[in-house]
Formats: structure tokens, C-alpha cells, sequence
């Protein structure tokens, strides 16, 4: 019996592969802790156009309309506006862009009387609860009952400086740039679908969608929910329920 037997090579290893350095995945945009409820906005504005009783912003996205009889009438060009909307409260302040001084601050929304100091008022702010002083304009207010709908304008003290009507309307026509300062959530029900436009009935009105900004394919009586958290847009449509095929339905041919 012949063995064979094979001398060992001694093979080289390799060359270590080179494990490609793992890319950081940056995490999903955190949501606006300013966003607690639904209907929330937050936007800033600047004058586009005016005209009787009317006021025209270009926000970072779309138009913002200001309505009012009474109010609004010294709005100038180097002025911004800030607006707010919180479940059934707003404010409206128009400030100098030259160096963010007051010129109006409106509050909107159902009038709640101060707990703890008298001839005083409660209302929803950016940072908080905050106390209004009703001050001089306490008789502006005796056609008005708890939770009734007010508008009112207010002094860098707090304090009541006349009573006002006020309304808005909105329309989102674009994604804002990176970075804007927008803050937005807002559902509905479809309306009416229009070319390009989704008309959508929300607890504050009728708001005009553009399609362009990623709404998918709805239908007339789908609910739907905007978001737009500074740039980022989502537009959410809960899926159709199909119906339930019927026990016992035989084909028909």
C-alpha cells in the first residue's frame, strides 16, 4: 500500500476587507412640541395686498386672509404678521419688522373670566394660559356671556384696549422652505375637489388644498389629516373600508 502524502502549503490569507463606515441615519424630525391639539397653527406673515377691510399675507405656505370691520386699517408693508390658532383661541400680532416693537396684538376666541384676580379675563397664549386686564373696557362687555366668542386687542401690559370682529381664512397652496418657522395640524372631511384644489370642511372653516404639495387621491367625504412640521408636509388619508362580501352570495354568470 502506497500513501501519498502531500506537503501542506501554507496559503495566505487575504487581505482584510475594508467594512465601509456606517452612515449616521439622522432621525425623523421631532414633532413641534407646540403642536398639542388639533386644530394648531402657527405661521408668520407679510402684506401682499389690502383693500377694504381686507388683508392679503403671503405666509411660507400659501395666502392667510384677514377680515374685520373694525380693525386692521393701519397695516403697512414694513410690518409683520404672526398668527396663531389654538383648538377655538387665535391671536394676531403685527409687529415692526425693523425691530419686532408691538403695533396690535388681537386675541380671539370664547371669553373665560379670571379665577383669582376680579375684572379679569383668561386666555389660551404661545407659553401659556395668560391673565387679560379688562381695565377701562368693561361696559364693551356686557352683551357678551361666558364662552361666547371674542375678539379683543390687547396692550404689551395685557390690558383690554377695544373689542373688534376678526375672522381668517387660509389657503395652502406650497411646502415651506427648510427651516420656515411653520407649525400646522388641521382635519377634516373632503368637500369639493376642484382641478388641482381639495376643499376640505375643518372645525375653522373651509381650507383650500393645492394637490401639489402631496395629497394623495381623495375622494368627496374622505376624512383627512395636514401636518407640516417647519418643511417637512404629511398628508394622511385613512384607507377605504371595503365591504364585507355577503354570506351565502352566489356568483351569477
Amino acid at each position: 500500500m502506497v500513501i501519498l502524502l502531500c506537503p501542506v502549503h501554507a496559503e495566505e490569507l487575504p487581505p482584510p476587507v475594508e467594512t465601509p463606515a456606517l452612515q449616521a441615519v439622522e432621525p425623523p424630525a421631532a414633532i413641534d412640541p407646540q403642536v398639542p391639539v388639533d386644530p394648531f397653527i402657527k405661521l408668520q406673515g407679510s402684506v401682499w395686498r389690502t383693500k377694504a377691510g381686507i388683508v392679503f399675507l403671503k405666509t411660507p405656505v400659501g395666502l392667510l386672509t384677514l377680515t374685520s370691520k373694525t380693525a386692521l386699517k393701519d397695516l403697512k408693508a414694513s410690518q409683520e404678521v404672526r398668527f396663531w390658532l389654538h383648538d377655538r383661541h387665535s391671536i394676531v400680532e403685527i409687529r415692526k419688522r425693523s425691530d419686532g416693537s408691538l403695533v396690535h396684538r388681537y386675541l380671539s376666541g370664547p371669553m373665560t373670566s379670571g379665577t383669582d384676580v376680579p375684572r379679569t379675563l383668561r386666555w389660551w397664549g404661545p407659553d401659556g394660559d395668560q391673565t387679560v386686564h379688562v381695565g377701562t373696557q368693561e361696559a364693551r362687555l356686557t352683551d357678551y356671556r361666558e364662552g361666547d366668542l371674542l375678539t379683543i386687542e390687547v396692550d404689551e401690559t395685557n390690558t383690554m384696549s377695544g373689542v373688534h370682529d376678526l375672522q381668517f381664512d387660509l389657503q395652502v397652496s406650497q411646502a415651506p422652505e427648510a427651516n420656515a418657522d411653520v407649525s400646522l395640524l388641521l382635519s377634516g372631511t373632503v368637500s369639493k375637489l376642484k382641478s388641482n384644489f381639495i376643499f376640505v370642511r375643518t372645525p375653522i372653516g373651509l381650507v383650500m388644498l393645492n394637490s401639489k404639495i402631496g395629497v394623495p387621491h381623495v375622494k368627496v367625504g374622505q376624512p383627512l389629516t395636514l401636518q407640516i412640521n417647519h418643511e417637512q408636509v404629511t398628508v394622511t388619508v385613512p384607507p377605504t373600508a371595503k365591504p364585507a362580501p355577503r354570506r351565502g352570495a352566489a356568483l351569477i354568470h
